[in-house]
């Protein structure tokens, strides 16, 4: 994974937070966190080397709605999707919205991991053709 590669955190759980960030953190991430997408979209926009790591069940806006308004923007940063409550027609309208990946809950912290290293990854390799 790039050095200069902050990981964007957005699920308006904060026991989720605190635990997923401890996990980043522990692999050597730089983690950003946010309450909400909206609070992303006011506090600091992902830059290319980034990836972000989002919850699509949030109030207001929607995972969903963030990395469609993200791909609306430019912003081309890869984005895991993570859900309690998935099924294939999410999954659909989440790699058509621009998402790398859907993760359901729970899954295990190395999953998260290797899904962020091939995310950004894969991210760069397109960045360079």
């Amino acid at each position: 994974m790039a050095c200069d590669t902050t990981i964007f955190l957005i699920d308006d759980d904060a026991a989720v937070r605190d635990s997923l960030k401890l996990l980043l953190e522990t692999h050597g991430l730089a983690v950003r966190e946010f309450a909400s997408a909206k609070e992303l979209l006011q506090g600091g926009m992902p830059g290319p080397t980034d990836c972000l790591v989002c919850d699509i069940h949030m109030p207001a806006m929607s995972g969903l709605d963030l990395v469609e308004t993200l791909a609306r923007r430019g912003t081309t940063a890869p984005t895991i999707l993570i859900t309690g409550r998935g099924d294939g027609m999410l999954h659909r309208r989440a790699r058509a919205a621009g998402a790398f990946l859907v993760l359901e809950k729970p899954f295990d912290g190395g999953v998260l991991i290797e899904a962020i290293d091939r995310a950004v990854a894969a991210h760069a390799a397109a960045m360079l053709q």
